[in-house]
């Protein structure tokens, strides 16, 4: 390799999740000799956001403050493009990564792309071919994909998705799920939770069913209808015990505790730090949801996963078996979550299935990839 000055990436993000993915990265790209790593957070998500930039001990250089209450859309969008046309003014970075597909990554794949700045996408190639579910991160991440340079894809799936829409082949490069990458922070044996509840389940002798669920397109119906399966659910089966880690939005936080505060073995806790949540994973019996990342790192964890949805861009775990979607039908929810409390075969089949996201080496390809990309290395890197 040879190099005459350190490529300058700025990594952009907002939410929790994209935090937690885009962590084992920044980790990397701070201790390697060729990058200058800058760091600059839209807290889209201010107070979840926070906790994972504490967790992964991670300090940021620029900070966009952006979140308001009950803020919109367009809002988000505004406030990040306006944002970050002000940061480079004072510094102009050769790429810019971001992930997935918040509103955070559109806008900053956008703001680059005004300014003829390179695009790295982390979690490119990821779609439901539902143009609103998921809402709005389907547009999100299909817009971003149409401006980025690089696209680190995790599977073989979401590389043909790229394909398939015009992508060219060098520009994507498939390296596995980051997720995985953070796991290996955060998930220890014999986990001592910070809240006392979770450390008095006891997960060795009864059903433990960690839930979240907050996607827009569920908002009203479909999140009652998923309290009501829960509760007949709970009711049904002495063994369960449900631990529903409520989101901090009032319109999905004022369904939840209408239908499920204060049922018996039903405990609704707040959003907990990531660490305690991948712990609570890893303990747990299994996993409902209508998160997207869940899918990926519950399968790894070796817990089945039901989903709140009736698409996902995440179709390699339907595919293998780790993941089945169940809708926001109360009934379906209710079959679907029997089948797995009381068969132990289906059980065993979803929970030892193939987890095809990847073997905690995903940074590494990606950083490896960026430098092939701005021929630093002359070795176009394996894929995963």
């Amino acid at each position: 390799m040879n190099v005459t000055k350190r490529i300058k990436i700025m990594s952009i993000f907002g939410t929790r999740p994209e935090a937690i993915k885009m962590a084992p990265l920044i980790k990397l790209l701070d201790r390697n000799k060729y990058f200058e790593s800058k760091i600059c957070v839209t807290a889209q998500h201010r107070e979840m956001l926070d906790q994972v930039l504490e967790l992964f001990d991670i300090d940021t250089d620029y900070d966009l403050d952006i979140m308001k209450y009950k803020q919109n859309l367009t809002g988000v969008t505004n406030r990040v493009l306006v944002g970050l046309e002000n940061i480079y003014k004072e510094y102009t970075p050769d790429m810019i990564l971001v992930h997935g597909d918040t509103t955070t990554t559109f806008a900053a794949a956008l703001s680059a792309f005004y300014k003829k700045i390179k695009v790295g996408h982390v979690e490119a190639g990821l779609r439901s071919f539902e143009k609103y579910s998921p809402y709005p991160e389907e547009m999100n991440r299909r817009l971003t994909g149409v401006i980025a340079d690089l696209n680190f894809a995790p599977t073989e799936v979401n590389k043909r998705n790229l394909l398939t829409e015009g992508v060219k082949e060098e520009n994507i490069f498939v390296t596995g799920n980051t997720v995985i990458d953070a796991l290996k922070y955060t998930v220890k044996d014999k986990y001592k939770f910070e809240n006392d509840i979770l450390n008095d389940l006891d997960y060795e002798n009864k059903k433990i069913i960690m839930v979240t669920a907050h996607r827009r397109e569920n908002w009203g119906k479909g999140i009652e209808n998923i309290c009501k399966a829960l509760r007949k659910i709970v009711e049904n089966n002495n063994e369960v015990e449900i631990v529903f880690l409520v989101h901090l939005n009032p319109i999905v936080r004022n369904t939840v505790y209408k239908y499920l505060e204060n049922i018996e073995r039903v405990y609704l806790l707040p959003p907990i730090n990531t660490r305690e949540a991948h712990n609570l994973m890893n303990k747990c019996y299994m996993v409902m949801t209508d998160s997207g990342g869940l899918q990926e790192e519950a399968p790894y964890l070796s817990k089945p996963v039901l989903v709140f949805r009736d698409v996902t861009e995440r179709e390699e775990a339907v595919e293998y078996g780790t993941v089945k979607l169940v809708g926001t039908a109360e009934d379906i929810i209710i079959k679907s979550a029997s089948e797995l409390l009381n068969n132990r075969e289906v059980y065993n089949k979803m929970s030892t299935a193939v987890n095809p996201y990847g073997d905690g080496k995903a940074s590494e390809r990606i950083i490896d990839s960026i430098l092939y990309y701005f021929n630093i290395s002359d070795t176009r890197p394996n894929e995963f």
